[in-house]
């Protein structure tokens, strides 16, 4: 089926979709397949479909249902090119029963964070490693950026003249620009000038050899080694720490100091889902984790929202 699916997967590219996970996922269906000798997509049947979910381990429910959806993403698609009268994916998805908590560090961990990754030693091929991952992080946590996005950085995206950041080709192939404040601009000037003034401007920001930038898999492990230093107390049903996490941070972070200031949230969601880069507020709630702080400054807005009407009922 390798040239069916070849074809989904440029159909999904054609409309923006990086789709590079789900290609891995198909990639694993056609090496089912073609040990089954299934030759035909007319050969495929529910057995088939079964057989392939049930070969695979998962240890979470969601794993499980994104490889579900895969499959039933191609032949669905198949059936409407009219390569099949229906589609033989006839199992459902399994049910999430708990979502996983993400740990939100506080600006006090925050910077405790920075200040152990600037510590970090250099390596023979990784010169500059404590700056480089003080500022990788910095931007993680302050402007809420995704992990493939900072490695991607090249120098021509930092315009310290309209102190921004352009962030190209993120998820779904948009682009979007990214405002920074006068502390991150001086984060990245400094670190660009202890890289060099004579680096090109489509050279990463973040790079340790001429190989290319730094990997977001490197990033990851880097943020693992770190965290143990932090000596966190995690609150049950809080998962252990990832490097996306900074983004969840960032994003309750916000909302925390719009209810602090004053600020009406649910006028500048639709601000925050922007500087995300989401298309919705819906894709943004997902990592509104509801914290005390966050529950404390609510209640504090509905107390002052609701004091007259209480005076009302007292007098």
């Amino acid at each position: 089926m390798a040239t069916e699916m070849r074809a989904f997967v440029d159909a999904k590219r054609a409309l923006g979709r990086r789709f590079i996970t789900e290609e891995k996922a198909l990639r694993l269906f056609d090496r089912f397949l073609a040990q089954r000798c299934v030759n035909s997509i007319v050969d495929v049947t529910p057995a088939v479909v079964d057989s392939f979910l049930a070969s695979r381990s998962f240890r979470r429910a969601r794993s499980y249902n994104m490889l579900l959806g895969v499959v039933r993403g191609l032949f669905d698609w198949l059936v409407r090119q009219d390569c099949l009268p229906c589609s033989p994916v006839r199992t459902k998805p399994r049910r999430q029963t708990a979502r996983r908590i993400p740990c939100l560090l506080d600006p006090a961990n925050a910077r405790r964070l920075l200040d152990i990754a600037s510590h970090l030693p250099d390596r023979p091929r990784a010169p500059l490693r404590g700056p480089t991952y003080r500022t990788i992080f910095a931007l993680l946590y302050g402007l809420g950026l995704r992990v493939g996005e900072v490695s991607r950085l090249r120098c021509a995206d930092v315009d310290f003249g309209r102190q921004l950041l352009v962030v190209r080709d993120t998820k779904f192939g948009k682009s979007r620009l990214v405002p920074f404040g006068p502390r991150i601009g001086a984060l990245l000037h400094d670190y660009l000038q202890l890289r060099g003034s004579k680096l090109a401007p489509d050279a990463p920001v973040f790079s340790f050899t001429r190989r290319g930038a730094v990997h977001p898999g490197t990033i990851s492990q880097t943020f693992h080694q770190l965290v143990p230093q932090l000596g966190l107390s995690l609150p049950p049903g809080v998962a252990p720490p990832r490097v996306h996490d900074l983004r969840h941070a960032f994003a309750v972070g916000t909302l925390l100091r719009w209810y602090r200031e004053g600020v009406n949230p649910a006028a500048r969601l639709f601000h925050l889902s922007t500087f995300l880069g989401h298309v919705n507020p819906t894709s943004t709630a997902v990592y509104l984790t509801i914290t005390f702080e966050l529950l404390a400054a609510a209640n504090r807005r509905f107390e002052g929202f609701a004091a007259p009407a209480f005076k009302g009922v007292s007098s």
